[in-house]
């Protein structure tokens, strides 16, 4: 891990995170699957593959789709990730990480599926999940 480190954590504690290379980039997903998993949008942070995990026996992962697993604490049940998994890339709620000043809400996606009874106030880039899908190949 480079001096760049931010270091995050589960509820209880169990499970601790340190993130080398974290995006300062925060989305926002409202697909009808990060809706149901934490009942409103997943506000989260591209942690790209170099994550470090403790505790990892308190980790367990749910397969939600042929190519990402969701993972979560099941002594304190915070999520933790989504994960892609062929290439281990790691998008990680931002209320995990201590110190995210820097942190700027700058995009939403699946905004196609996003329910009536929110909206967010900041100006952010929006794309549909065809857009998603055609941009990130999958």
């Amino acid at each position: 891990m480079s001096e760049n480190t931010t270091n995050g954590n589960c509820l209880c504690k169990k499970v601790t995170i340190k993130v080398d290379s974290i995006d300062k980039n925060m989305g926002a997903c409202h697909c009808s699957m990060c809706l149901k998993w934490g009942g409103g949008p997943l506000l989260a942070l591209d942690c790209k593959d170099r994550v470090e995990f403790t505790g990892v026996e308190y980790i367990k992962c749910y397969r939600s789709s042929e190519w990402a697993e969701r993972g979560f604490c099941v002594e304190c049940g915070t999520h933790l990730f989504y994960r892609l998994i062929d290439n281990n890339q790691h998008i990680m709620p931002a209320a995990l990480f201590d110190d995210l000043d820097k942190v700027i809400f700058d995009h939403q996606i699946f905004i196609d599926e996003k329910p009536n009874y929110y909206d967010f106030a900041n100006q952010t880039k929006t794309m549909t999940g065809k857009e998603v899908f055609e941009q990130f190949g999958a």
